[in-house]
């Protein structure tokens, strides 16, 4: 059941990747600044990110809401307005990266919340404990992973490969790697 789960996690993350994709790529073509990646503007939470994806019109707040859900993280979106402005409650099983367009493709867009960058998943994290974790890059590729994969130690101390399967944090020196997000994710909902 665990691994159901994570698939799913993985499916909406993949999701939410392609709809901040399409928001960056149409930023891009037309010289937008209010369409791009998360770490393109000054956004620090979830819920202005969401907001934008929202009033940009690539998604709907019930659809983020799917998203956004896992068994023991259940998050709420509504909207009020126009125009629309989001507010989150519950907790996001997805946590969002603030990537920029300059970063390469082996940076981490989402993760599943349970997952801290470089550290020993906890048991008594929700979703999902240390049962595994779920990565999407932002080249649109994603993978469930195992608990020991969650450090360096899970790929013998290889830093590089670690990079490459798991990925990097925004802004991250290759061959950097640094336990924690620190303000690299955008803040979920409590």
């Amino acid at each position: 059941m665990v691994k159901r789960d994570l698939t799913r996690t993985m499916n909406n993350g993949r999701e939410l990747y392609l709809m901040a994709f399409r928001m960056a790529t149409d930023g891009a073509a037309k010289f937008d600044s209010h369409r791009a990646w998360p770490g393109d503007y000054p956004t620090s939470s979830l819920t202005e990110y969401g907001t934008k994806l929202v009033q940009n019109g690539y998604v709907k707040p019930e659809d983020l809401q799917r998203m956004l859900c896992a068994p023991g993280a259940e998050c709420q979106a509504t909207a009020s307005g126009p125009p629309a402005t989001l507010l989150f409650s519950g907790k996001s099983a997805l946590k969002i990266y603030k990537v920029r367009a300059a970063d390469p493709s082996n940076t981490i867009f989402a993760a599943s919340a349970n997952y801290v960058y470089d550290t020993p998943l906890d048991p008594n994290t929700d979703p999902f404990g240390d049962a595994g974790f779920v990565v999407i890059r932002k080249s649109g590729d994603a993978g469930v992973y195992k608990k020991g994969q969650a450090t360096p130690d899970g790929f013998d101390k290889n830093v590089a490969r670690f990079q490459t399967e798991i990925g990097a944090l925004p802004g991250a020196e290759k061959g950097n790697v640094t336990p924690g997000d620190g303000a690299a994710a955008l803040t979920n909902p409590q």
